[in-house]
């Protein structure tokens, strides 16, 4: 039965998933990604081919940045580039977007080739600042535009919840699960200490609001 989701009329349409590899330990935490994919998959009515045998079969010498895809069809398709990290003590400088997410936009909880608003605000960022975050129709924010958000407080970061309208990502799961982040509703008037955003691939990356 064809997905509500999916738009049959889209042939570049593919679920997304970007993963960090390492010499010696291969995908970091390929689990996660793969279980997140697989909801994605079933949201779409996608039958997934392929992505575990994809990722197993990388070699290298160095750190990568892996990007896999798998299209309306179900084919999984995996993408090498060398991995370039944060560099050390970092502070990212993030503004706030004006557009508005909607909290009940499905397309929201899933990593998907349909990034026009979030490609579109990465490429009108000025250069000085490094990432955008975005707020909903609640006026509470939600995520950035690569990158979840993480506000540190009494010992315990918090983060947006789901219903807000948020990427659910792979560190923010690992983070919740590990007692380290918790849930919480977060405005703009709580930015104003620091914080962090972050994802799997680059971890937490300390940032300012400018």
């Amino acid at each position: 039965m064809e997905s509500p989701l999916c738009p049959p009329d889209d042939p570049g349409f593919r679920l997304i998933e970007t993963l960090r590899w390492e010499p010696g330990q291969g995908a970091r935490e390929a689990a996660r990604h793969l279980a997140r994919l697989a909801r994605s998959a079933r949201a779409f009515g996608i039958e997934v081919e392929g992505a575990r045998e994809a990722l197993a079969g990388v070699v290298g010498e160095a750190p990568l940045r892996l990007r896999l895809t798998v299209d309306a069809a179900g084919r999984a398709e995996l993408t090498c580039a060398p991995y370039v990290p944060v560099p050390e003590g970092a502070v990212w400088r993030v503004g706030l977007a004006e557009t508005r997410l909607a909290s009940d936009d499905p397309w929201l909880q899933h990593k998907t080739t349909r990034r026009a608003l979030y490609d579109q605000a990465r490429a009108d960022l000025p250069g000085w600042i490094d990432e955008m975050l975005f707020c909903n129709e609640a006026g509470a924010v939600c995520e950035g535009t690569i990158t979840n958000l993480f506000v540190p407080r009494d010992g315990v970061l918090l983060t947006p919840p789901r219903a807000e309208g948020l990427l659910p990502g792979i560190l923010r799961e690992r983070l919740i699960e590990e007692g380290r982040a918790r849930e919480a509703r977060i405005m703009p008037d709580d930015l104003g200490d620091g914080f962090f955003v972050g994802n799997d691939l680059r971890g937490l990356i300390k940032a300012r609001l400018v």
